[in-house]
Formats: structure tokens, C-alpha cells, sequence
């Protein structure tokens, strides 16, 4: 009998040590569960229907996706939010470095210029937009500093491109400094030796950086890169509040994520087709990572 509980002791006790990890994951594994897994399967599964808001639809196969290379919209959507991905993701890859560079060094009120380039990353995108859309106005800051040079108005907000770069310049503004702080923590890891040697040998600061510097924090500019392009292609806010839900002059500023809920809302909003560009909204975001992490990966083979 003595024999007979301690096997079931012992074997309870590993039972317990394989449960009990479980138990712990289970609350944030239900929330991914309730609020991301099943949204995704859901869209997934609206996008070979034609649901509408009030009405469940029937299975319609590949149909949304037929219509969809015969929508204009579509296109101009597509157009747009690769645009918005050439455009951006440059600037939001070497900005922040640079940005980095300048207010890694210990100097007195340093502090100060870290916390206010930092500024526009907590403060809401909402209130972001509004100001610039007011600063960019044609009785706006920028187009009174204009009319006193004599440059005369330019309108900002009613040019479908100056409209448009209007956006990614507010985007590319707002993230500096979300990825400064990334690149200051992949600077802290750079040894000073090679700095100092690099400059022993008399390279200058340009040198320095494209020798020293960039092969440094490569990783780290791969990470930005990748998240950028993703955040770029699914943009939303920027374009929305600037272009207005219209998405500018005649539509011709509106992204993807726009004509997602453009389609999707509303008492007849086409829920099916909605969920149909958000899947190519999703699988083209999930390529554009894989190809940025792929070529970090063909460049780490070819040295």
C-alpha cells in the first residue's frame, strides 16, 4: 500500500508540474483567443461570403476576390498604400538613426531633446492629425508663413498628392521617435574601441558612421524596417483625418485599411467584401516582413 501511494504521489506530482504552466497561460491565451484568433477566423471565413451588416450571406467561393481586380477603388487603394510603403519606410530607417546619433552623447540638457522628440509617439495620433491639418490649411500656419514670403497659398489638403505626402510626412514624424529609442538601445551595445580605432586610422565621421556605425545596428535597422513597411502599408489614422473619410479629391487618396471600412460599415455595409481586401491586406503585410527578413538573412550568408 505504502509502494501503491507513492507511485500515485509521484505521479500526481508530475501531472501538477505539467498542468501548471497551462493554468497560467490560459487567461492571456483566452484573450488572444476572444479578441485576435477568433476576429481572424471570422474575417477569414466573411471573405468567401457575401455577408452584409445585417444579413449572414451565403458562400460565394472567390467571387469578392474576381470583383476585386475589376474595382477600380481597389486599385488606387493598392496604389496608395505601396506608396505609402517606398515613401516611409526610408525616412523611418535612417531618420531615427540619425536622430539616435545626435542625442546618445551625455552633453548637458540632452534629456530634455530625448523626452521632445519622444513627445509625438505618446500623444494621440487624433490630436496629431488635427494640428497639422489646421497647420496645413490654406489660412493655416504654414501657407500665413508662405503668403508673408510671397510664395503664395499651396493647398496642402486639397492636392491628391501633396495631400498624400502630407500623410507619410505625419507618420514618419510621429514614429521618430518610437524607433530613436530602439536605435539608442542597439548604439549602447556598439564597443567605443572601434570608433576610436576607426578614427586612429583617420576616418572622419561619415566614414566612421557607413563602417562603423550601420554594420553595428544592421539587426536592429532590419527590425525597423519591418515594422515600418507593415505599419506604412496598413495606415489609416493620418490619411483618414487629413483626407476626411472621402479620402480626398474624388477618393483618390484612400488606402486599403480606408476602403476596408469604407465597404465594411454601415446598415448595407458589404461585410464579405470588406473581409476579402483585409485578407490581401494581411497576406501582403505578412510578405512585405518576410521579404525584408529575408534579404537580412541572404546578406548574413553572403559575408
Amino acid at each position: 500500500m505504502a509502494g501503491r501511494r507513492h507511485v500515485l504521489k509521484k505521479n500526481s506530482s508530475r501531472t501538477h508540474r505539467a498542468v501548471s504552466p497551462w493554468l497560467f497561460l490560459l487567461p492571456g491565451l483566452a484573450v488572444i483567443g476572444a479578441f485576435s484568433l477568433y476576429p481572424f477566423l471570422t474575417t477569414v471565413h466573411h471573405a468567401f461570403t457575401d455577408a452584409r451588416t445585417l444579413d449572414p450571406g451565403g458562400w460565394v467561393g472567390l467571387r469578392n476576390f474576381r470583383d476585386m481586380l475589376h474595382d477600380e477603388q481597389f486599385w488606387v487603394a493598392l496604389r496608395n498604400s505601396g506608396l505609402y510603403v517606398l515613401v516611409v519606410v526610408p525616412f523611418a530607417v535612417l531618420l531615427p538613426l540619425l536622430l539616435a546619433l545626435l542625442v546618445e552623447k551625455r552633453l548637458p540638457g540632452v534629456t530634455f531633446f530625448r523626452s521632445a522628440f519622444y513627445t509625438p509617439v505618446v500623444a494621440s495620433v487624433v490630436v496629431v492629425a488635427l494640428i497639422w491639418g489646421w497647420m496645413l490649411d490654406d489660412r493655416g500656419l504654414v501657407n500665413g508663413v508662405l503668403d508673408v514670403l510671397g510664395a503664395g497659398p499651396v493647398h496642402f489638403l486639397g492636392d491628391q498628392w501633396l495631400l498624400l505626402f502630407s500623410a507619410m510626412a505625419l507618420t514618419v514624424w510621429k514614429g521618430l521617435g518610437y524607433y530613436m529609442v530602439v536605435y539608442l538601445a542597439a548604439l549602447a551595445n556598439v564597443p567605443r574601441e572601434l570608433h576610436e580605432a576607426a578614427a586612429v586610422d583617420g576616418a572622419g565621421a561619415l566614414r566612421r558612421f557607413v563602417s562603423v556605425t550601420v554594420p553595428a545596428v544592421r539587426s536592429t535597422m532590419v527590425l525597423v524596417g519591418a515594422l515600418s513597411s507593415v505599419a506604412a502599408f496598413k495606415v489609416f489614422s493620418e490619411v483618414y483625418l487629413l483626407a476626411g473619410p472621402t479620402g480626398g479629391p474624388a477618393g483618390a487618396d484612400t488606402t486599403l485599411v480606408m476602403l476596408v471600412q469604407r465597404t465594411g460599415t454601415g446598415l448595407n455595409g458589404r461585410v464579405g467584401y470588406a473581409s476579402a481586401i483585409s485578407l490581401v491586406v494581411f497576406v501582403v503585410a505578412l510578405l512585405l516582413m518576410l521579404l525584408v527578413l529575408r534579404a537580412n538573412r541572404k546578406e548574413d550568408e553572403g559575408r
